[in-house]
């Protein structure tokens, strides 16, 4: 990517919110995935880093987190598959003991000026990344879960306002708002607490590599800022989601859209 995208290696530093703390964060091989791998390290939390198959960027996450003094563990797998999740959960549970952390910010995107180009099965293969991934996480890991356990899915700006070139990723955006806002009414009876953060633009792989050139160089610039985000950007708000600072917050979905809209 260039430029490269801000993770926040040099800026973040830790005071200690997560201690002892044990989170899997899908699509953390990068990108915003990446920066909340490196936040909760450096906060005092194990990681457990789930990714498709994007080895080289999810050695990289690895390397920050245990430079952090943290635990790390490598999930790869197209978690769109039921049986990859299940094996993900098994494998960071048998890892760490319990998660108390769960993170699904795993996305897939691509971008179409007619919907009638739209493929099928393409259309199928976001909801199963973005939606039944997190679905069946959720399910194999929310039973497990103690008092004070935080679930945070990524939700986006395309929840709220739509784009019409991205009808299949914003309409998956927008079933991840509502699933938070219903899980969280289940999940307090044990103590859970389940929030969405709903970012604007943010510089991040997905960007280049599914969008035209020209939108690429425009990115963001529609943003009070005139820039999109830096994934160091959004990571914060994780980490409060995750923390004791955030035990009355449930349910919410945590805006970060560059001054776009409010949520």
């Amino acid at each position: 990517m260039r430029p490269k995208a801000d993770h926040g290696e040099a800026t973040y530093e830790g005071t200690g919110r997560l201690d002892g703390r044990r989170a899997l964060i899908t699509g953390a091989d990068s990108g915003i995935g990446r920066a909340v791998a490196l936040a909760f390290a450096r906060e005092g939390a194990d990681v457990a880093i789930s990714y498709l198959s994007e080895e080289t960027d999810a050695r990289e996450t690895e390397r920050l987190v245990t430079e952090a003094g943290r635990k790390a563990v490598l999930l790869p797998g197209d978690i769109g598959e039921s049986t990859v999740c299940e094996a993900v959960a098994r494998k960071a549970m048998d890892a760490f003991g319990t998660i108390d952390i769960l993170v699904n910010n795993a996305a897939f995107q691509r971008t179409y000026e007619k919907f009638e180009d739209i493929p099928d099965d393409e259309f199928e293969e976001t909801y199963r990344v973005n939606v039944f991934a997190m679905f069946r996480l959720c399910k194999a890991l929310l039973p497990q879960m103690k008092e004070g356990g935080s679930i945070i899915n990524t939700a986006s700006i395309q929840s709220f306002d739509p784009s019409p070139n991205l009808i299949a990723y914003a309409s998956t955006k927008a079933a991840i708002v509502s699933f938070t806002r219903s899980l969280a009414g289940l999940a307090i009876k044990q103590g859970v607490r389940v929030n969405a953060v709903a970012p604007g633009p943010v510089w991040t792989p997905l960007i280049p590599s599914t969008m035209p050139k020209e939108k690429v160089k425009q990115f963001g610039a529609q943003t009070l800022f005139g820039r999109a985000a830096q994934p160091s950007e959004l990571a914060p708000i994780f980490v409060f989601l995750a923390s004791d600072q955030a035990t009355y917050v449930t349910g919410e979905v945590y805006g970060a859209t560059g001054g776009q809209m409010p949520l």
